[in-house]
């Protein structure tokens, strides 16, 4: 059954930031009922399952302020204004981790949290890595490490990788190798 969409009535920015900004809109349901959403607006963002030469998964410890806590993640950033996500996952890649990669394929993506923010996150796996230089934004402490395919899974079973986007592709990974 296809919903029909809400009548937005108005709509008003209150904050706007450097990475999100909140809006309130005020919106009549298809059922005629008033209602408020709460907004966060978020440009999107990539992640990416990287394989090194030796079939191992690159991944990342970062400390996360709204977390309270170092989280394992996969690498991933927030498109710029305009930015190809082609281009961002290479950015991204290079900027947390240091490893180049020849070879880029769109996996699909998520909502992370639709419910109150706009936020896309597209998933790559990025294979044919380079080892170079990580270049970190200033404020970012990234430890990174590669640890075999299985290794990636079992935190994911585990409890150890809480990261939402992680979880979400690291499953669609393992969902793809297993169809193979």
């Amino acid at each position: 059954m296809l919903m029909q969409p809400e009548t937005v009535l108005s709509s008003h920015r209150i904050y706007a930031g450097r990475t999100i900004s909140l809006r309130v809109d005020e919106v009549r349901t298809p059922s005629g009922i008033a209602a408020q959403h709460e907004i966060v607006e978020h440009r999107g963002a990539v992640a990416l399952v990287a394989f090194d030469d030796e079939g191992r998964v690159v991944l990342i410890r970062q400390y996360r302020r709204a977390a309270g806590k170092t989280l394992i993640e996969i690498p991933a950033g927030t498109l710029e204004p305009g930015e190809d996500v082609t281009a961002c996952a290479a950015r991204e890649l290079v900027e947390e981790t240091g490893y180049s990669a020849a070879h880029l394929e769109r996996l699909g993506g998520i909502y992370p949290s639709p419910g109150f923010c706009t936020e896309f996150i597209h998933f790559f796996i990025a294979t044919g890595l380079t080892r170079g230089d990580a270049r970190p934004e200033a404020d970012e402490i990234i430890e990174v490490e590669a640890v075999p395919w299985d290794e990636a899974l079992r935190r994911v079973r585990a409890g150890e990788i809480q990261d939402a986007k992680s979880i979400s592709a690291l499953l669609l990974v393992d969902a793809r190798r297993r169809q193979a």
